[in-house]
């Protein structure tokens, strides 16, 4: 990199002084008054180290006691300045190959799937680190080895899975987004069962939790697997896969971790489903139910008929209905879900079971049943 910077300096005649700028030296370049540069004298003003980013090596720290594990763990100079950032990763002197810096993996090791998960661990943290080096270097303000340690604490902190979804879940909770929190609830806790009964080397050292950053196309190749084993629908395995692909593009967009697409080889579709009604004389059955002497099967009952009759309406748009909901001989309703109006021609049979129950004072005074009568 070359900075050049002209200005005049006292002593040279009113002539344009340069300063040339490179990574180890100042050169000053005068000119003379044909615009010739006539002589350049260098001044030493930064070095090679003040420069460049932290230097980032993992370390290994043998125990004291002979025949225990030791410990792996993350060297971070900068400025002259050093930090260590102590893992969980324990393995033993043997398996640490000092001249690579890397954790060794014997061919007939039983430890050997314990110690290609610690290698894939300790891969992770040196991207999370350099990616946190990166960022902070391209801030252009000044950091220090502790500003890179700082950072990564609180990144494996909160950029776990599981917290950046309850955050998300809290922030649709006070939006009053009540039913998406409660797909996206379902979707987590489905997901963490799935973890807790694979055993994921992803989770091995993250207390059961797994990195945002680690979630890969093996990973859900396996997630959609497990589900399928289950005996859950596709339309099912794809809901909750949606879910967590809406959460990892949100993590994108926050600038937390790199699109590494790893959703591209589950399904993700919509299955047209079976309808499954029941035949009329079915309904028929249950409508001449004698349920006289179980008043709580009998309010079912009227419950589910009322629906039926108000074309399949859910119970919580049921639960909302207000009388002045009856209008001109129609009930008119907007659902809960998608905020679609419908309107619904009120008929003889909604208002027998209507009057089968005493008047709620609540709100108007006249029920939807006499409104209807006098209209």
């Amino acid at each position: 990199m070359k900075v050049y910077i002209l200005s005049y300096k006292a002593g040279t005649g009113g002539l344009p002084v340069c300063f040339l700028l490179t990574p180890f030296f100042w050169f000053v370049f005068r000119y003379n008054d044909a615009g010739r540069r006539c002589c350049a004298c260098p001044y030493r003003c930064l070095t090679e180290k003040s420069l460049s980013m932290a230097s980032i090596k993992v370390k290994f720290r043998p125990s004291a006691v002979a025949g225990r594990e030791g410990k792996i763990y993350y060297q971070i100079i900068h400025d002259r300045k050093v930090r260590q950032i102590v893992s969980d990763y324990k393995v033993f002197s043997s398996e640490w190959d000092e001249k690579r810096s890397v954790v060794a993996v014997g061919v007939a090791d039983g430890r050997r799937a314990l110690i290609l998960a610690i290698r894939e661990h300790i891969r992770c943290d040196l991207e999370r680190l350099n990616k946190i080096n990166r960022r902070l270097d391209a801030s252009g303000l000044p950091y220090t080895a502790d500003s890179v340690v700082d950072e990564f604490n609180r990144y494996v902190c909160e950029y776990t899975l599981f917290n950046y979804m309850e955050m998300i879940i809290a922030g649709m909770r006070q939006n009053g987004r009540f039913r998406t929190s409660e797909t996206y609830t379902a979707a987590l806790m489905s997901f963490k069962k799935f973890l807790g009964e694979s055993n994921r080397k992803e989770c091995l050292y993250c207390g059961g939790e797994i990195m945002l950053d680690s979630i890969t196309t093996e990973l859900m190749e396996a997630y959609e697997a497990w589900q399928k084993n289950r005996g859950n629908s596709m339309n099912t395995v794809s809901f909750y896969i949606r879910i967590l692909r809406a959460v990892y593009n949100r993590a994108v967009d926050d600038g937390i971790i790199e699109n590494e697409k790893p959703f591209r080889r589950v399904y993700t579709g919509i299955d047209k489903t079976v309808k499954r009604a029941l035949p009329l004389q079915h309904i028929r059955k249950i409508k001449s139910l004698d349920l006289s002497l179980m008043p709580a099967l009998d309010y079912a009952r009227d419950m589910f008929m009322m629906s039926f009759y108000f074309r399949g309406m859910s119970f919580v748009d049921m639960a909302f209905l207000r009388k002045t909901d009856l209008r001109n001989g129609s009930i008119v309703y907007r659902r809960r879900k998608t905020g679609q109006q419908l309107n619904i021609k009120w008929t003889a049979e909604m208002q027998t079971i209507l009057d089968k129950y005493p008047e709620n004072k609540s709100g108007s005074s006249r029920k939807p049943g006499a409104y209807a009568k006098n209209r």
